[in-house]
């Protein structure tokens, strides 16, 4: 299993290990840009067009809501691909 493999299977467990520099590799490979906030603020916004912005705190560990938020994300997406 590679490693995509292991941290994808690590959001579809909504695993509690889940670190917010996978939430942000795995968001930037579907398309979404991250813009964080320059007054100090801990969330980070991803933005992606025809979409809507999620906002995801960078303290650890990552709530399931926000894991949960990014599984809908990767389904939609794999969802996607295979209809085209």
């Amino acid at each position: 299993m590679s490693k995509w493999d292991k941290l994808l299977s690590k959001v579809n467990t909504l695993s509690k290990d889940v670190r917010f520099s996978e939430i942000k590799k795995i968001l930037e490979y579907y398309g979404y840009k991250m813009f964080s906030p320059g007054s100090g603020s801990s969330h980070c916004t991803f933005r992606k067009k025809g979409c809507n912005p999620i906002t995801i705190p960078r303290h650890e560990p990552i709530k399931r809501v926000y894991i949960e938020l990014v599984r809908n994300i990767v389904e939609t997406e794999n969802t996607k691909n295979e209809n085209t």
